[in-house]
């Protein structure tokens, strides 16, 4: 029988974290350039999120990661909007309602940080996560907010909290 359990990251995780994130990544045909796989804070995940109002949470089954997600505030509108960062599921952590768990742990976490709403940027093509953020009342924007970064990211989309 599988454990399975959502905690946050600890310092044991980086690298699991960083190839969930890559493998994912590659998987779906996302650019390299412009996206989440080139971010400088995949080396060191524990400490990229080991800041005021800020958090990343990792799924663990029998000590293997299979799906991660955090929150951060999002440059350019810190007091007031958080962005959920890095969501991604291994294959064999898909179906089984994860992501709606996940995502339910960081927008509790996001409404204890005193946020009031959060943003997401992805891709088109990740049709099951942009379900997934709607089903949760996220809402498409026209353009992006803030400085992420991720310039290939054409999805935008934001929730009150």
């Amino acid at each position: 029988m599988s454990t399975l359990k959502i905690r946050e990251i600890q310092q044991q995780d980086n690298q699991q974290v960083k190839n969930v994130i890559q493998e994912v990544l590659v998987e779906l045909g996302v650019p390299k350039v412009g996206t989440a796989y080139e971010d400088k804070a995949l080396e060191d995940m524990t400490a990229e999120y080991d800041a005021e109002r800020k958090a990343y949470f990792v799924i663990e089954e029998d000590s293997k990661i299979i799906g991660c997600c955090g929150i951060g505030p999002l440059p350019g509108f810190e007091t007031e909007i958080c962005e959920l960062q890095k969501m991604y599921f291994l294959p064999e952590a898909r179906g089984k309602g994860l992501g709606a768990q996940m995502m339910d742990t960081c927008l509790k976490f996001a409404k204890s940080q005193d946020y009031k709403k959060c943003y997401i940027e992805t891709l088109p093509y990740m049709k099951d996560a942009c379900k997934l953020y709607k089903k949760t009342g996220f809402e498409e924007l026209e353009k992006p907010l803030g400085n992420t970064g991720h310039y290939n990211c054409t999805v935008w989309m934001i929730k009150d909290l």
